[in-house]
């Protein structure tokens, strides 16, 4: 299939691009994008037959390049659009798993066809079985009678008559016992023989389902070796050498970034910037609003994507541009057992695996006395704001204490995407868990999440924005955040949210004030 590369808008005619290559992980997107993503966006719109599908949200992207001297983009869409795999507009995939005639399709078929066979095999019990199962436990219920009656026989008789009838109470016992295992062995061997039939049927499923086992793992690695990423230096690994040792996720090389890459090195164009957006709803787990744009995720993609950027002169990762945040960490209350310190947004609140500034080595290095384990809650780190640190370990488990029977409080301050009625307030109830294909980033699961519940009130309205004020009541990751943006919470997100809304500045969620047996501390600086 050709691709086709798309002329920018003259709008952006005199845009200059980007000095080096997007970093797909955290960026905002370039304003050539910006344009590409609108032409993208008026074309699917006139796509009517998708509307439908479209309606319900997909991911698209756009890579700008230049071919010779001209400038152009490449379009893409995750998965499948209208149940295919191409489509003219778009670049292919890096496999096409439907092509007609494609092994994968024969196989697929074949495994589905096993599907249908173990379907069709009846495995259910014998109907002896439910009647042995009655005549047993009416059996067992007259026992328990007769035993009942020896008991209170042996409580009642008096010495010497009970001494008579001991000898005819065990006999009656035994002769119960033995006629309730005769019942028991004639029901087992009548089932048995009856279920002879069924037991040949479950023989037949388990080597139907070990023959599935075996084409299905067969056909996943014969997949893994058919999906080959290139670089910029023309090199090429397959989603086997990618993710070794590690067995790849499902649907890895099939979202939009490396799909716009590959196509562009196959075409020998030059890669200038990049980005993917989301059309249509939200899905109900994870959050994705209209129009708005998201870096590549990071189980399915970082792998293919660091081999893929080899040979592009790549912006450096923003997140890693912290030294100067040194400087902007208040200690504002220090007794020598507990510190209560402003972190600025951009911080860590423990040491991570890129080295990056963080309270904990902060605080060991400003107060020299300071022991133990120090941190005892954490802030995300993009949001600012106060934390309490312990200076010693009596004082974190005594802080741990008061966390875990909640009475420590936390009041948070966030400007929101748009205006809400001042004096709104309620509470969200959405529980949340870890979005293991793409941490740090966090889901709703009604199923598997933790209870997370937030209180809110809405304290005013600038500048177009919502001003909130939160006291969470559980203390999940990313839970303000979520439960702001998430279509079942406001659907509003916080500004500057790059992983639930839109990118900015920084994230304008501010711890703003925290209270432990009696005491306030407040904030001076505040995003108010």
């Amino acid at each position: 299939m050709a691709v086709t590369f798309h002329a920018l808008p003259n709008s952006v005619s005199e845009v200059l691009p980007p000095e080096q290559f997007t970093y797909p992980f955290c960026y905002e997107p370039h304003p050539l994008c910006v344009a590409a993503a609108n032409e993208v966006r008026q074309f699917v719109e006139e796509q009517k037959e998708w509307n439908d599908e479209v309606s319900k949200g997909k991911m698209f992207g756009v890579l700008v390049a230049r071919k010779g001297d001209e400038m152009g983009f490449l379009a893409a869409f995750s998965g499948t659009l209208n149940g295919k795999t191409q489509h003219s507009y778009f670049v292919p995939p890096i496999f096409d798993l439907m092509a007609p005639g494609c092994y994968f399709q024969q196989e697929e078929a074949a495994i589905s066809t096993i599907n249908r066979q173990i379907e069709a095999l009846p495995l259910q019990p014998s109907p002896l079985r439910e009647q042995m199962e009655e005549e047993l436990s009416a059996c067992r219920k007259q026992m328990q009678q007769s035993k009942a009656k020896r008991d209170y026989l042996r409580q009642t008789l008096s010495e010497e008559a009970l001494k008579e009838q001991e000898p005819l109470l065990i006999r009656e016992s035994q002769h119960e016992k033995a006629e309730f295992r005769r019942l028991k062995k004639m029901w087992e061997e009548r089932v048995f023989a009856d279920e002879a039939p069924l037991r040949e049927r479950q023989k037949q499923v388990q080597q139907l389902q070990q023959e599935r086992h075996e084409r299905s793992i067969a056909l996943q690695k014969w997949l893994f070796t058919k999906f080959t990423f290139l670089n910029a230096l023309g090199e090429e690994k397959s989603l086997l050498d990618l993710f070794y040792p590690s067995i790849p996720p499902a649907g890895a090389g099939e979202c939009c970034a490396p799909r716009l890459l590959q196509a562009a090195y196959k075409e020998g164009l030059q890669p200038l910037c990049m980005a993917e957006f989301w059309l249509g709803a939200s899905p109900i787990d994870e959050i994705r609003h209209e129009g708005h744009y998201y870096p590549a995720c990071n189980r399915k993609c970082r792998p293919i994507l660091r081999h893929m950027l080899e040979g592009l002169d790549v912006e450096a990762n923003p997140l890693l541009k912290g030294s100067q945040l040194l400087s902007q960490l208040h200690i504002i209350y220090n007794d020598g057992e507990l510190a209560v310190v402003s972190k600025p947004a951009g911080m860590l609140s423990v040491p991570g695996k890129d080295d990056l500034p963080n309270v904990q080595d902060v605080i060991k290095t400003a107060i020299s006395s300071a022991k133990g384990p120090l941190i005892v809650h954490r802030l995300d780190m993009d949001t600012s704001g106060l934390m309490l640190v312990a200076l010693t370990e009596e004082k974190y488990h005594e802080l741990q204490n008061l966390f875990l029977h909640r009475r420590i409080k936390k009041v948070y301050h966030a400007l929101l995407e748009r205006e809400m009625p001042v004096g709104e307030e309620g509470k969200i109830s959405l529980p949340l868990r870890p979005d293991f294909d793409d941490r740090p980033r966090q889901m709703v699961d009604k199923v598997h999440g933790k209870p997370a519940e937030t209180h809110y009130r809405v304290l005013g309205n600038k500048d177009g924005h919502a001003l909130l004020e939160f006291s969470p009541i559980t203390g999940r990751t990313h839970q303000l955040r979520i439960h702001c943006a998430h279509p079942q919470g406001l659907n509003n997100p916080i500004v500057g949210d790059r992983l639930y809304g839109k990118p900015a500045e920084r994230l304008m969620l501010h711890a703003y004030s925290i209270t432990l047996e009696g005491k306030t501390f407040e904030d001076e600086e505040d995003i108010t």
